[in-house]
């Protein structure tokens, strides 16, 4: 399938976190278990590929369709940083391309 998004894709690994605050590093009132876990996360190479995304639904979407016996994936705009604690407010219109274009290459599938 990756095949089919490969010309406006960048392939990566996703990361997945059971949380928000916390399992993204994110601190409320209370010090994370593993304060250097991010760290640990942005070093993490495996055969030249990085984590280049971290969420929070994929890995449940992936597991809920493998136990119903289906195949699934899941395609990410990225429109935050956090290495440059940066984000882009206006994802808007990227989540739009990103949809339309994801449609747009599924539908040419036989």
């Amino acid at each position: 399938l990756f095949e089919l998004f490969r010309d406006c894709t960048r392939e990566g690994i996703t990361i997945a976190a059971p949380g928000f605050y916390a399992p993204q590093g994110r601190w409320v009132r209370l010090e994370p278990q593993d304060v250097h876990l991010n760290e640990k996360i942005e070093s993490f190479d495996y055969r030249g590929r990085r984590i280049t995304n971290f969420e929070m639904e994929g890995s449940a979407l992936a597991g809920l369709a493998a136990l119903m016996g289906h195949r699934a994936a899941t395609i990410c705009t990225i429109i935050a940083q956090r290495v440059a604690l940066d984000a882009c407010t206006d994802y808007k219109p990227f989540v739009r391309r990103m949809i339309a274009t994801a449609l747009d290459k599924l539908a040419s599938l036989d």
